[in-house]
């Protein structure tokens, strides 16, 4: 049985928040600081996830299965509606059908699928391929057809063919896909401000989403305003935070193997992580029930 969202309605947001940032979380503990830094919503995405969670590169090695287990374990020390990246809903309309269903189920606002031909790779990798636009177009009218109703989740068509086949064409695809049933498009990949401004453009008045993918991406960097200026209503970010909490971690071991001793400007305290992780909620509940 599906249960109902009570979290804010994706739309809602769009609503009140030009362009809606949304970081990526790739585990419990980065949602829970998105949230403590006041963002109003959060994305669970590929890339960040399977290289966190098992250490392998977004290629495809994680389906509905292991994706559906992660995002439960995040939302549960979360509270705010998220986003989660769906791939190419892992097969055909059943699929889809299926994948949504689970994620309304968990209580996901928002879910985005892709047109890209198995097997997948991350977004911004070279020599993708996309499925012919009849295919995606099933895959939506089937992800929209999954939902209780269609403020339950919040569908994001996106389209890989701006690399594999052009401006032209990855524009078309967008409009059949807003047509076939999707609430928004998301082209995937913009290399300059050239193509960000003829995106932003030809879908005028419609819910546009892009992606700042920082340290590698290609699309160029803006503040959030600057993108709503261009027409776009949501920005992703998958990688700054694991991007950056890599790095760190990465010095702490080489520190660690080295002996020297840690900086407490670069760390938290015992407390801080602890009042983080909500110690003090734990020991109230303790104290409660103890016998």
């Amino acid at each position: 049985m599906q249960k109902a969202n009570l979290q804010e309605p994706w739309r809602a947001l769009l609503a009140r928040h030009r362009p809606l940032v949304v970081p990526a979380a790739h585990d419990a503990l980065s949602a829970r600081l998105i949230e403590r830094a006041g963002f109003p919503a959060y994305q669970i995405g590929g890339f960040a996830l399977v290289g966190s969670r098992y250490g392998q590169p977004d290629i495809d090695l994680i389906h509905l299965g292991e994706r559906r287990a992660s995002v439960r374990d995040i939302m549960m020390a979360c509270d705010l509606p998220v986003l989660v990246d769906l791939d190419d809903g892992y097969g055909d309309a059943k699929n889809v059908t299926f994948a949504v269903q689970c994620m309304e189920e968990l209580g996901v606002s928002a879910v985005f699928v892709e047109d890209q031909k198995a097997p997948k790779k991350c977004g911004q990798m070279e020599d993708k391929e996309v499925v012919p636009p009849e295919v995606m177009e099933a895959r939506i009218r089937a992800a929209a057809a999954a939902r209780s109703s269609p403020d339950a989740v919040f569908l994001i068509a996106r389209t890989d063919a701006l690399a594999a086949e052009g401006m032209r064409k990855a524009l078309k695809r967008g409009e059949r896909y807003l047509e076939a049933g999707a609430d928004a498009i998301y082209v995937e990949g913009p290399r300059d401000d050239k193509e960000l401004e003829e995106i932003g453009k030809a879908f005028a008045g419609r819910p546009l989403v892009t992606t700042m993918m920082e340290g590698g991406g290609e699309t160029p960097w803006h503040p959030p305003a600057e993108f709503a200026e261009m027409g776009y209503a949501m920005i992703l970010y998958p990688t700054t935070l694991i991007f950056r909490a890599a790095r760190a971690m990465e010095r702490a071991v080489d520190d660690l193997r080295k002996g020297r001793r840690m900086e407490q400007k670069d760390a938290m305290t015992r407390d801080e992580f602890m009042k983080l992780v909500g110690l003090e909620y734990w020991q109230e509940v303790e104290k409660k029930f103890s016998p």
